[in-house]
C-alpha cells in the first residue's frame, strides 16, 4: 500500500482563511509525489468533534490566550493520531514549493520528537513534523492541552528549555516571508506577518460582502516582496483553473465568536518591517 502523508493545518473556523486554504491545498498537491491527507484543524460547535469548543460554557478548547484561531492546536496532533506514526503541521498561511515527500521521509534522530526550524533556544513550530509516539512523553494529556488557554505559551517555553528533543531541519522548509531568499530556493514559504498576508486583498472584501470581518484586527499592509505576492496570485489562479473552489473549504456552519488576543498593536516581524522592529528594540 502506498504511503500517505498526513498534514494538519491550523485555520480559522469562520471562513476567513478560504483563499489561504485553497492555495495551500493546491500547492501541496501540485508538487507532491505521494498521496496527501490534509486535516483542517478548526474550532467546532460539534460536541463529538476533537476540535470542540464552547466558549460560553468554557468547555472544550479554551482560546482566550491565543493570538490566532488555531494557536494551540499543533500540540494536540500526536494525541489526535493516537500517538502513532508521524504527522506534519502547518499554519494555513503557507505555500509549499517543494515535493513534501522530501520532508516526510527525513529520518528522526534518536531521542528527537519533533522537527522544526531553529537552533539553540530559538525555534519555530509553525511548520513542523512530529514523531507522534516519541512526543507522548513530552506533551501534557490532551484534556490539559484543550482546557488550558495558556498552554501554547507554556509548551513553547518547555521546548525552549528542552531543546534536546527537537531536530532542526533545513530553514527553507519554513521560510518566513522570504528571508532574502530567491523564490527558487524556498521549499515552504510561510507568509507569517499577519498584517501583510497575500490573501487579505481577496479575503477582507469577500467577508465584507458576506457581512463579516476577518479575525485579524490589526493594520493591513502591502508585503515588501512583490515577487512573493505574485507567486501567491499565480497559485491562486492556477488553483481556480484546475477546478479548485473557495466553496470547497467553506464550513456547513461557521463557528461564530470566540475569545482571543486582539492584534491591534501587532508589529509584524523583522523581515517585513525592519524599521518598525528597530523602534521596539
Amino acid at each position: 500500500m502506498q504511503e500517505v502523508i498526513k498534514v494538519f493545518v491550523g485555520c480559522d473556523p469562520n471562513d476567513c482563511d478560504l483563499e489561504q486554504m485553497m492555495v495551500l491545498d493546491y500547492s501541496i498537491r501540485k508538487h507532491c509525489s505521494l498521496p496527501v491527507d490534509i486535516h483542517w484543524m478548526q474550532l467546532s460547535r460539534d460536541s463529538q468533534s476533537f476540535w470542540h469548543s464552547n466558549p460560553e460554557q468554557q468547555q472544550g478548547w479554551r482560546t482566550e490566550a491565543w493570538t490566532t484561531p488555531f494557536s494551540g492546536f499543533r500540540w494536540s496532533i500526536p494525541a489526535y493520531c493516537g500517538y502513532q506514526g508521524k504527522a506534519i503541521y502547518m499554519d494555513t498561511d503557507v505555500i509549499v514549493l517543494c515535493d513534501l515527500t522530501e520532508l516526510w521521509q527525513l529520518p528522526f534522530e534518536p531521542g528527537k520528537v519533533v522537527m522544526a526550524k531553529g537552533g539553540q533556544q530559538s525555534w519555530r513550530f509553525c511548520v513542523s513534523m512530529w514523531d507522534c509516539a516519541a512526543a507522548e512523553k513530552h506533551l501534557p494529556p490532551i484534556e490539559e492541552i484543550k482546557s488550558k488557554p495558556e498552554i501554547h505559551q507554556q509548551l513553547k517555553k518547555y521546548y525552549k528549555v528542552n531543546t534536546g528533543v527537537i531536530q532542526s531541519f533545513d530553514t527553507e522548509y519554513n521560510n518566513i516571508d522570504g528571508e532574502n531568499s530567491p523564490v527558487e530556493k524556498i521549499k515552504i514559504l510561510h507568509y507569517s506577518d499577519m498584517g501583510t498576508q497575500f490573501s487579505h486583498y481577496l479575503a477582507v472584501p469577500r467577508l465584507a460582502r458576506e457581512g463579516r470581518k476577518h479575525w485579524f484586527d490589526g493594520q493591513v499592509m502591502v508585503h515588501p516582496r512583490k515577487d512573493l505576492q505574485s507567486l501567491f496570485d499565480r497559485y491562486y489562479q492556477e488553483a481556480l483553473d484546475k477546478g479548485y473552489s473557495l466553496d470547497t473549504y467553506r464550513l456547513p456552519e461557521v463557528f461564530g465568536e470566540f475569545p482571543k488576543f486582539s492584534q491591534k498593536t501587532y508589529t509584524g516581524n523583522r523581515v517585513t518591517r525592519p524599521k518598525r522592529w528597530w523602534k521596539f528594540w
